[in-house]
């Protein structure tokens, strides 16, 4: 049967240059150009390879976001995943980690029902918000094991994965019972560039669009409203002052000078 794995990814901004809202104090991503998020790149790579591994197996790439996430789930196949599900509405807009793990998880149990899911992966954090929840999330709204910071996955079949985990003391190795959850790192692989067949099956392929209905969920229970943190405020940090030059006829004599400011500004 091989097995059925599930990559999640995101659409980020493709850079820091994000304009904040002086007004609202929110950040204003209409307009700023967008990309697969880094991290999850290293996830769909593992899916990939781990799709090549066993012989029937297939990817499946899942996002929550605007009509426009799309273009990361044709990114996802462009570089070997077989489909895509794109979780979209205005009932989505606004949701936090809380409320996207839950459209996640009830995406992944459509899917489970209609194939067996194996293994879920995700990246180790998005490049926007950071906050590298969104798997633990899933996997407990979802009741399956779940493991973080995995840099490699030894062994795999249909009812178990063996993983390594980086942690900060050495290597943990766990054997998971699936299906389960995995936050890789980019110790794990190096990701590929999307292949010509692969930008052609990506242009081509069929993307369904999931509401909240579709995944029987309520507009209460996603978006905004079923956010549990609510972003009060974005700022961009603050820039950094003009740095000084200390001038000198040779080096000792620059030395010296330096000597004297860090003393009377108390740094040494």
């Amino acid at each position: 049967m091989g097995l059925h794995i599930v990559v999640c990814v995101k659409s980020t901004p493709a850079n820091s240059n994000v304009p904040v809202d002086a007004a609202t104090g929110q950040p204003k991503i209409a307009g700023v150009p967008a990309a697969i998020n880094p991290y999850d790149e290293y996830a769909v790579e593992e899916a990939v390879r781990l799709k090549e591994r066993a012989a029937g197996s297939t990817a499946t790439a899942l996002t929550v976001g605007a009509d426009a996430a799309a273009e990361v789930l044709r990114e996802a196949i462009a570089r070997g995943c077989d489909a895509g599900v794109l979780i979209s509405g205005a009932e989505f807009d606004g949701g936090d980690s809380l409320a996207t793990s839950l459209a996640l998880s009830a995406a992944i149990k459509k899917l489970h029902a209609e194939k067996p899911v194996h293994l879920v992966l995700f990246g180790k954090n998005t490049s926007d918000v950071g906050a590298g929840v969104v798997g633990a999330q899933t996997s407990a709204w979802l009741d399956w094991p779940d493991a973080t910071a995995v840099k490699k996955i030894e062994a795999i079949d249909e009812t178990s994965a063996t993983v390594h985990r980086a942690m900060e003391d050495g290597v943990d190795a766990l054997k998971l019972t699936l299906p389960a959850c995995v936050s890789t790192v980019k110790e794990i692989n190096e990701p590929r560039l999307p292949s010509l067949k692969g930008k052609m099956a990506a242009k081509k392929a069929v993307l369904p669009k999931w509401g909240a209905a579709e995944l029987g969920l309520t507009p209460a229970q996603v978006g905004a409203a079923g956010a549990g943190a609510v972003v009060v405020k974005a700022a961009t940090p603050p820039a950094r002052p003009a740095g000084a030059r200390v001038e000198g006829a040779n080096a000792a004599e620059k030395a010296a000078k330096l000597v004297d400011i860090l003393l009377e500004r108390k740094l040494i």
